[in-house]
């Protein structure tokens, strides 16, 4: 009894997509970071928080 077995889970232009993120995420991160030290606001630390959920998504391969 096999399930279904596909090689790629999503289509070839979300994959491209994701690397695509995969190379910005990272310089946005730290960009943000740099903001929310020097000028704190609720809207940098929830922007930051979530540049880094989907850093860890696409890193993870959770998506």
């Amino acid at each position: 009894m096999r399930g279904n077995f596909q090689k790629y889970k999503h289509r070839p232009w979300f994959r491209t997509f994701r690397r695509f993120c995969g190379q910005l995420i990272l310089p946005f991160i730290i960009f943000q970071f740099i903001r929310t030290m020097f000028l704190p606001t609720v809207f940098d630390v929830l922007l930051l928080s979530f540049f880094i959920v989907i850093a860890i998504t696409i890193y993870f391969e959770i998506i």
